[in-house]
């Protein structure tokens, strides 16, 4: 069951200021901050139902364009549940509206500020060692922040005993990519119909 939230200014402006947090730390795009994300909507403000949450990720991730999209679903379903409580109509719109307005504009304003300083520093100094020890360094910072969004994805809907061919799947996957040259879209393609066969 979705909430039913009464959201008022310092709510929305609150909203905001999480995701401008959450975009300074989005090293490796946006995805890798959906832990906090989900602490912040399902754990601690109830904003968003576990439901809610894991969904608007599988969707953004099924759909065809930028990773980001999983923002602005959580932010359109954050108004929608806002706008549960007044029956409907053009404030549905609204504030849902307004929801992917204040997620999108968080999550994208300081990041893009920022990168678009950064880059342009780093690309006069590109021969620093510095410059060069620090994108080594957050290689590492990457693929931790993605392997804990794939495990908060994951324990939403654990069940071993009905999940296995999933697990040997992305283990197949994982082995493929590290010992193949096989390239990535082939095994997208391959889970993709692999799913909707039901197989796994």
């Amino acid at each position: 069951m979705n909430p039913v939230l009464h959201l008022n200014m310092a709510d929305w402006l609150d909203m905001f200021q999480h995701f401008t947090a959450l975009s300074l730390l989005a090293v490796g795009g946006a995805i890798t901050t959906a832990p906090d994300m989900h602490r912040y909507l399902v754990d601690e403000t109830h904003w968003l139902s576990e439901h809610q949450f894991t969904s608007s990720i599988a969707l953004a991730q099924a759909a065809p364009g930028p990773n980001i999209l999983f923002v602005a679903l959580m932010g359109w379903n954050v108004g929608l549940n806002a706008a549960a409580g007044h029956g409907g109509g053009w404030l549905n719109a609204a504030l849902a509206t307004l929801g992917v307005v204040v997620a999108m504009l968080g999550i994208m304003l300081p990041s893009s500020i920022l990168t678009y300083t950064a880059t342009r520093w780093a690309h006069q100094h590109r021969d620093n060692i510095g410059i060069r020890a620090f994108k080594s360094g957050m290689a590492p910072i990457v693929i931790a922040l993605l392997l804990a969004t794939a495990w908060l994805l994951s324990a939403a809907n654990n069940q071993p005993a009905r999940d296995w061919p999933l697990y040997a799947l992305t283990l197949g996957t994982l082995v493929l990519v590290w010992r193949t040259k096989t390239h990535m879209l082939w095994l997208i393609g391959a889970g993709a119909l692999l799913g909707a066969l039901g197989w796994v």
